[in-house]
């Protein structure tokens, strides 16, 4: 939403705290809510609970966010999708939350589509309908010990996603007999002409086509013998990406998991390959530094799950869309946040690109960020001390950091952002010379005993690049840290509750020789 004066803001606000059920809800994007640790530019539901992001589709300039939603507390519960839509990625309007439980459950992940061929017969006055397709979980039958208690469904909207009507023939795809048989993402494929989609089924991938959106046959099995399976697998995308300056197409699927991340709790994996219409097929050059059981990962944060793309962005903006849930599991229903309970990750637009090392997605910060930048500030270099003058401001540290630095090789320290506040709580993020890895330390960061798992060590990235300078662009936020390093090659996402707002922000230099700093600066929201 663009700037509104401040009676809207305040009726918002007041909407918000009663829960207004009938009424678009409009919350701005702007510091201006009150509670601790409220995200200024990322994504938050107006009260209680919020985990995965669902139904992330595009349709007449709109697009649309739907999430796990819980309405009557700040820890999980029964499932609804709850609802907001962007002109810009940036900015979100609160809509009336769009599914409820029902009688056949409580309403999961999922995805969502536009029917332009109407190959559903759901339309109405020539005009494509939005079709929302999600897992319906049973708690009743899961309580049983039946293995049978989730299955997929759908339901259609004819007016722009504010109103839904659930199909009268759900499920769609009855569960077999499988646990954890969930979190449908659903895509057109032009090649084989069918709907296409791919669902968890505990620990692995399962493919569905269907020419109508109602009635499915399964396809292929994707995932037993490739990538990790140290938790349960949820939540897969997949999508056609144009290998960017090589003009050929290849597939690249994404699957969430918890635990097992990369630095502990809920982590992202993703697999590049070869989609026929009915098997998915690893690429041998993504595949070449694999074993059964590694992986790759898409964010070595640890606040970065659950993401999935936008369906029907329009070919002539020509991105793939996404955005992931800002938790991890090992502590999210504890979280030092009271009215409400989590962020998303800022939008990220997805590039395939052929490196040494085979096939990689890079993840770069969507273009809209930038319409936040108020007025920037450049770091000046103190040749005597090797030292980087610290930035003092008087207000929130919020804005993005860019650093393009290069040093003498074998020399060991580290190059880093430092967030402070007069509590003496620092946050820290930066790269390590002699590992060649990237970090990020939140142990100091204020309150972090609500979990012994959220704070108890720094987490590390590898560096991919072997340019020799290394680029860091960091998104912060009150509570939070998102890096893109190398043009999006490593990505870390992390969150961290100081007692009050970080206002210093000093750029450090230690223990590297030849450091040469070619570009920094804050440009700030």
């Amino acid at each position: 939403m663009k700037k509104s004066s401040n009676l809207l803001f305040l009726f918002g606000l007041l909407c918000c705290f009663s829960a207004c059920k009938n009424e678009s809800t409009i919350v701005p994007s702007t510091p201006l809510l009150l509670e601790q640790h409220r995200p200024v530019f990322h994504f938050t539901p107006p009260q209680k609970w919020m985990n995965d992001p669902n139904g992330m589709v595009f349709f007449e300039g709109e697009y649309h966010l739907f999430y796990q939603h819980y309405p009557d507390s700040t820890v999980w519960g029964p499932m609804h999708w709850g609802h907001a839509m962007s002109t810009d990625l940036v900015n979100w309007e609160h809509l009336p939350i769009a599914l409820y439980p029902d009688e056949l459950g409580y309403i999961f992940s999922g995805s969502a589509v536009i029917d332009w061929k109407n190959t559903s017969g759901f339309g109405k006055n020539g005009q494509p309908p939005m079709i929302a397709i999600f897992t319906h979980h049973d708690p009743v039958g899961e309580k049983s010990g039946s293995n049978t208690f989730q299955y997929q469904s759908i339901a259609y909207s004819n007016d722009k996603g504010r109103t839904w009507t659930k199909y009268e023939g759900n499920p769609v795809i009855p569960n077999p007999g499988v646990r954890d048989f969930r979190d449908p993402k659903v895509i057109w494929d032009d090649d084989s002409e069918q709907w296409v989609m791919v669902f968890a089924a505990q620990n692995h991938i399962k493919f569905y086509g269907s020419p109508n959106l109602k009635d499915w046959t399964h396809l292929s099995d994707f995932g037993h013998e490739w990538g990790t399976h140290a938790g349960v697998w949820e939540c897969p995308d997949l999508f056609p990406l144009i290998v960017k300056g090589k003009g050929e197409k290849k597939w690249v699927l994404l699957q969430s998991l918890n635990p097992g991340g990369p630095n502990g709790g809920s982590g992202t994996q993703y697999f590049v390959g070869d989609f026929d219409g009915k098997n998915f097929v690893l690429d041998e050059s993504f595949a070449k530094n694999l074993t059964q059981d590694s992986t790759i990962w898409l964010d070595y944060g640890r606040d970065n799950y659950a993401g999935v793309t936008w369906s029907d962005v329009p070919q002539s903006d020509g991105r793939r869309l996404f955005m992931g849930w800002m938790s991890n599991w090992d502590y999210a229903q504890v979280v030092p946040t009271e009215n409400w309970r989590s962020a998303m990750t800022i939008a990220r637009n997805l590039v395939l690109k052929k490196t040494y090392l085979g096939y990689r997605l890079f993840s770069e910060p969507v273009k809209e960020m930038a319409t936040l930048n108020k007025d920037t500030t450049v770091f000046k270099f103190d040749p005597d001390g090797h030292y980087l003058q610290p930035i003092a401001k008087d207000r929130k540290i919020l804005g993005k950091v860019t650093l393009n630095f290069s040093y003498d090789e074998n020399t060991d320290g580290f190059v880093a952002l430092q967030l402070s506040n007069s509590k003496n709580e620092n946050y820290w993020i930066g790269y390590t010379t002699k590992s060649g890895q990237f970090f990020s330390d939140r142990q100091a960061a204020g309150k972090i005993n609500f979990s012994e798992k959220f704070a108890t060590k720094k987490h590390t990235a590898p560096r991919f690049s072997n340019s020799k300078n290394i680029e860091m662009e960091v998104f912060l936020d009150v509570a939070s840290a998102e890096l893109f390093a190398d043009k999006g090659w490593t990505t870390m996402t992390d969150i961290f509750f100081p007692n009050e707002d970080f206002n210093q922000l000093d750029l450090k230099v230690v223990d590297v020789e030849g450091f040469v700093l070619h570009e920094g600066k804050v440009e700030w929201y």
